[in-house]
């Protein structure tokens, strides 16, 4: 049986000029997230990733520490959505400038985009969610018994995880919010078709590296 990670990227650089770079944090909890990778003995086939920078040094910096020397196949449809292009003109933060202030804007954004609205990034909801889920059929292309690693955002693992469970918009909205950074999502893939078997695992932020766990 096949294995996909989904692997969320570390820590961006939320409320700067440039959100697409990842943060001195984002750097460690890439290695971090190496480091448990090759504590698991993964057997990784082949690495995936959208294109995106945050994600793509992400990969750079965990494949050294997980010792896998494979090349990262870059795929645009693992790509999360433009999060700054969903919030309406004129909206902003609110005045502390909080992560929390911003995801309240961002998840009323998506009920509206998800809900038929207008596209955003070129990408209607339904075609951002399919996207998702044919670059996961491509991972899933493996020998058997052989995984794939995909460096990827918490939008597109939970568009993929909400799908797979018929969850309705408040319930991808819950999946969204609470993905840490440098997670762990396991899918696999059997006669009777995928199946999630872990999702949002970040235990390796915990103990001696409990200061790197973040969310946005």
């Amino acid at each position: 049986m096949g294995a996909v990670y989904l692997l969320r990227h570390g820590q961006a650089s939320f409320g700067t000029a440039d959100y697409d770079v990842l943060s001195p944090a984002g750097e460690l909890q890439s290695k971090v997230l190496g480091d448990e990778l090759r504590r698991r003995a993964v057997p990784v086939h082949a690495v995936w990733a959208g294109t995106l920078r945050r994600q793509l040094a992400t990969a750079a910096a965990c494949l050294p520490a997980a010792g896998v020397d494979l090349p990262v196949r870059e795929d645009a449809r693992w790509n999360e959505y433009d999060h700054m292009g969903l919030v309406p003109t004129g909206q902003t933060v609110d005045a502390s400038g909080s992560a929390r202030g911003f995801q309240a804007l961002l998840d009323d954004a998506l009920r509206s985009w998800i809900s038929g609205g207008a596209p955003t990034g070129g990408h209607t909801w339904e075609s951002f969610s399919a996207g998702a889920l044919a670059a996961l059929d491509d991972a899933f292309d493996l020998p058997r018994g052989r995984s794939a690693l995909v460096f990827t955002s918490a939008g597109v693992i939970a568009a993929v995880c909400a799908r797979l469970l018929h969850m309705p918009v408040e319930g991808y909205l819950a999946l969204n919010r609470t993905m840490a950074n440098a997670s762990i999502t396991k899918l696999v893939r059997g006669r009777s078709g995928v199946s999630l078997l872990s999702f949002n695992e970040h235990a390796h932020f915990e103990g001696e590296h409990r200061e790197l766990l973040s969310y946005r």
